[in-house]
């Protein structure tokens, strides 16, 4: 089923007017807010790329997320988002970035972290901030509020 992301238009068009860029960092949802830009035309003129950093060897190797972060806090936490956010500004050069890692399910969930714990993170040129949201549903559906609830933070820093 194709998703729709009203806002991801006027999202794309803010950010050319501005000359900005954006880039994505995507653990749990797989590229999907990614793939919920480049499904619009016009979106190579602020899209400079995205990472989907499934593993921690791929945080840690592309994104620069510090191992001892990896180990004393985990992927799924605000201190790892804040380093994927920081490697991937790094990395594409954007001036703006989402990170989103989390626990999509059904496995993987523990008592501190059920399945559904998602940390989102939004960079813009003067601030980040982290969100710690759980999520319900099957695994699609966390996904896929993930992807939703990114592109939702993305358009309140922009202003739409």
């Amino acid at each position: 089923m194709k998703k729709n992301y009203s806002n991801v238009n006027e999202i794309i068009k803010r950010l050319a007017s501005q000359n900005k860029t954006i880039s994505f960092a995507e653990s749990c949802t797989g590229g999907r807010i990614a793939a919920a830009f480049t499904a619009i035309s016009g979106a190579s003129a602020v899209l400079n790329g995205s990472v989907i950093s499934y593993s921690n060897d791929i945080k840690h190797k592309w994104l620069n997320v510090d191992e001892e972060i990896l180990e004393n806090f985990g992927a799924v936490s605000s201190e790892c988002v804040i380093q994927m956010l920081e490697g991937i500004t790094k990395l594409s050069d954007a001036d703006y970035a989402l990170a989103v890692s989390g626990i999509a399910g059904p496995t993987g969930g523990t008592k501190e972290k059920p399945v559904g714990t998602v940390y989102i993170g939004v960079q813009t040129p003067l601030k980040k901030e982290i969100f710690k949201c759980l999520f319900h549903g099957d695994r699609a559906q966390v996904q896929e509020q993930s992807t939703a609830f990114a592109i939702k933070k993305l358009e309140e820093v922009l202003g739409i």
